[in-house]
């Protein structure tokens, strides 16, 4: 089921919302407020991802009741063997239903059934990615110490709670535990949810949506038939579309767990404001970079131990976090990409070079959007075409033609101008603290803000109903 759909946005989520809150008040003052509650909301979630996934849910309640069940004995017992069981579990899991279409691809078992071979597709589950790493977290953070659910409903909920099932972010089990045992709904969470979650839907469906027209037309066409400036406008397409996309997915999660009292983390802080690669992983989808600095990276030695040792380290997390977005050989090579531009970076970094902050911030976009290419190809001969035409030596005799209409224009500018920091910090430092202080002031700030979030609202609706938005690119991982 996707959030920016009329069966989500009318139907599941208004009555997910409403039995919630009659469940909140009927039994607010009893003890067990909260099992009733986590229950209503469990079972929402198991609905919402049969809505789409139907017998493959059976691969979600499996996860649970096993890392229920190795919790409880990682913390009877406190043994590394059930850690390792476990993590050997969900690894398992991932590299059954994410991988094994890959290598058997790469063996040629897929495609040769003259030769005997006929091995069918596996299906690749929705969101496998995010809620086996949410397993993996919660068995960690149990090993080290945290106290796991008492109920299979908490641990259900933690794993397959609705709002971040699908794509995120990511949720710590140390950082919601206490939110799941008791939390505090109020009306100015919900409210701010209210608000987050419109930001979202129309970074995806008004932003994100339209530039995935003109992105998807440059990289569907011959990359060999593409001009130098077709090349380079799809690609900037893309580079937006991709973070308007995942950035609206992840605002409209963290607005919908306000709905029901959680705070979940932010996930993005303007990535394209970074000022070198380091940066940029702690600005892009950062659940993830925690996720595998804290569980990887640092369990690995970190920096620490020498540099040839800590490079080492930067590139086994990289390869995997390419290869965690997808099987094939443009992911892990982006994974590498990425790699290697940290590396380089600490290899200059004890050199002291002045850099404006603008000049910075370009090579980092222009560095990362070259990388988007791995991401988007289909393979590398296809990325190795496009980097071609980005860099004008192919000289197509009949170049492809992009229409670009008007509404891209507007949501090209309009992405583009939203996609830097500066605005919300020059919020911060001089609207809010110089000229917000009154009550009236921010009664009419906050009717101006509504005012826009509504108009927001009524075009993302009109959209969704014209059935003109896509599906989330994260939905693939």
């Amino acid at each position: 089921m996707n959030f920016a759909s009329i069966t989500f946005v009318y139907y599941f989520l208004p009555l997910t919302v409403c039995l919630y809150y009659l469940c909140h008040y009927i039994t607010r003052r009893y003890e067990n407020a909260f099992t009733l509650k986590n229950t209503v909301l469990l079972l929402a979630s198991l609905l919402f991802y049969s809505w789409g996934e139907g017998i493959y849910i059976l691969i979600l309640l499996g996860s649970i009741g096993f890392n229920h069940y190795i919790s409880l004995n990682i913390e009877r017992q406190k043994s590394r063997k059930s850690l390792i069981i476990g993590l050997a579990g969900n690894l398992l899991l991932l590299a059954v239903f994410k991988y094994l279409n890959w290598i058997f691809e790469e063996f040629g078992l897929l495609s040769e059934p003259s030769k005997g071979f006929d091995v069918p597709l596996i299906h690749l589950p929705l969101g496998i990615s995010f809620f086996t790493f949410q397993a993996i977290s919660m068995l960690i953070d149990v090993y080290r110490g945290q106290k796991p659910a008492k109920n299979i409903f908490d641990t259900g909920l933690y794993i397959a709670m609705f709002p971040q099932l699908i794509a995120g972010p990511i949720v710590r089990f140390n950082d919601i535990h206490q939110d799941i045992l008791r939390r505090r709904e109020s009306f100015s969470k919900f409210s701010d949810g209210a608000f987050i979650f419109i930001i979202g839907l129309s970074q995806k469906v008004l932003l994100a949506d339209t530039l995935a027209i003109s992105a998807d037309a440059a990289f569907s066409a011959p990359a060999q038939e593409l001009s130098f400036t077709t090349a380079w406008f799809g690609l900037i397409c893309f580079s937006l579309q991709i973070f308007y996309d995942f950035a609206g997915y992840s605002n409209m999660a963290i607005g919908l767990g306000r709905f029901f009292g959680f705070e979940l983390p932010r996930n993005f802080n303007y990535p394209y404001s970074a000022v070198s690669f380091q940066d940029f992983w702690r600005r892009w989808h950062m659940t993830l970079s925690r996720w595998f600095r804290d569980y990887l990276y640092i369990p690995l030695g970190g920096s620490r131990g020498g540099s040839i040792k800590t490079y080492r380290n930067l590139f086994i997390v990289f390869i995997l976090c390419g290869i965690w977005h997808g099987a094939a050989w443009t992911f892990l090579f982006w994974g590498l990409w990425h790699g290697a531009f940290l590396t380089l970076e600490r290899l200059v970094g004890s050199v002291k070079i002045a850099v404006p902050k603008l000049v910075a911030m370009a090579y980092v976009w222009l560095f990362v959007a070259l990388g988007w290419v791995l991401f988007r190809a289909e393979n590398l001969p296809h990325a190795l075409d496009y980097w071609t035409a980005l860099s004008g030596l192919s000289q197509p005799s009949v170049p492809a033609h992009i229409d670009i209409s008007r509404t891209t224009q507007i949501s090209l500018v309009l992405a583009i101008i939203c996609m830097w920091g500066g605005w919300e910090n020059s919020y911060n430092r001089t609207i809010k603290e110089k000229y917000l202080q009154h009550s009236k002031v921010q009664f009419l700030s906050q009717s101006g803000l509504w005012g826009a979030a509504i108009v927001l609202y009524l075009l993302c609706f009109f959209s969704i109903a014209a059935q003109t938005h896509q599906t989330f690119i994260y939905f693939r991982f």
